[in-house]
């Protein structure tokens, strides 16, 4: 009786799962066709497995090529400041970088501002470091993570740290230029070593520029229009990562249960930073930090990029981890993002 009860329950399961993924899989198909995107992946884990991974659409459009969402690259986009930001946990766990240090203890060189900030600030957009302006988003010249620091090194601080924040990238791209001269490790290297083997994320890999990279989707700013060329090797810490959702997947994983990093140091990660106000600003290091409907925790990032769109969930109470990438620019992925939580988070 134990026996068929067990059994029952599990149908019982399956029958769940089956169900949602039905569901979501239609409410897909019709984000999808709205959003005019010509190629999206989606996974989903629960509890370390797998529980829905799926292509849509294509990753090329002549000749057709599908989306497969164990093999296909896109650009993450600014998920990849949550590569970054586990990258930066682990060199805490080694005493290698302190948080609360001016970032002038590790690049003495860089030009002095009105203000002094720390890697913290750096890392929770609360430094004032400006955002890209006019081209420099979609530059096409490959620079070295030192040489784009010329692009801003010499511009002031928009405002005394911690007053505010403002979300950037070229935050952490002077983060990347710290992390490498503290470690005495290349930037890519360190994040192989240190991340992505140890995950076994061996779908992710740098966006570089001239070499080509099988598996690589075509990137669209338009239904037919394909994205311009980019190079991204310079910002690679904030948005130049290429990677599978199934990859993804396993970042968010690490995240609920840190197996390569200390739960000390994921904490500094997922907390929210304060203002110098004491408002919370909704952002940790390389992840915003909300709260569900049911008042569990929720860390996500949202990437948009030449060519992409995309956001990562993760849902710790659940052991719930959401995937989406796309290959257009300009796609609404949190409305579909929102639709996946309503649908596997309860």
């Amino acid at each position: 009786m134990l026996l068929l009860t067990s059994i029952g329950f599990s149908q019982n399961i399956d029958n769940s799962i089956d169900s949602k993924i039905k569901t979501a899989r239609k409410q897909a198909k019709k984000f999808l066709r709205k959003q005019r995107v010509p190629g999206m992946s989606i996974s989903i884990s629960q509890k370390d497995e797998l529980i829905w991974s799926e292509g849509f659409g294509h990753a090329k459009r002549k000749p057709k090529v599908k989306i497969n969402p164990n093999k296909t690259l896109f650009r993450i986009a600014s998920i990849s400041k949550s590569i970054t930001a586990v990258t930066l946990a682990k060199l805490l766990d080694d005493n290698i970088i302190n948080l609360d240090e001016s970032i002038y203890t590790y690049l003495p060189d860089f030009p002095k501002k009105t203000y002094d900030f720390t890697v913290r600030e750096l890392g929770g957009h609360l430094a004032g470091v400006r955002h890209y302006k006019g081209s420099e988003y979609s530059l096409n010249k490959k620079m070295q993570i030192t040489e784009g620091l010329d692009l801003f090194k010499n511009d002031p601080l928009l405002f005394e740290p911690s007053t505010q924040f403002f979300y950037n990238s070229f935050g952490y791209v002077l983060l990347s230029a710290i992390m490498q001269k503290a470690s005495k490790i290349g930037f890519n290297t360190l994040v192989n070593n240190s991340i992505l083997k140890p995950l076994q994320m061996t779908n992710t890999l740098l966006d570089a520029s001239d070499i080509n990279i099988p598996n690589k989707t075509h990137f669209y700013r338009g239904k037919h229009i394909l994205s311009n060329s980019v190079a991204n090797e310079y910002k690679v810490a904030a948005g130049g990562f290429l990677s599978t959702s199934e990859d993804l997947i396993k970042i968010g994983q690490e995240i609920i249960s840190p197996q390569f990093i200390s739960k000390a140091s994921l904490s500094q990660l997922i907390t929210s930073q304060k203002l110098k106000s004491g408002n919370n600003t909704g952002y940790g290091i390389g992840f915003s930090v909300e709260y569900t409907k049911n008042n569990t925790p929720k860390y996500y990032h949202t990437g948009g990029g030449v060519g992409a769109s995309t956001i990562l969930l993760i849902y710790p109470k659940e052991a719930i981890v959401i995937c989406i990438l796309t290959n257009k620019s300009g796609v609404e992925t949190h409305k579909i993002g929102k639709t996946l939580e309503s649908i596997f988070v309860e």
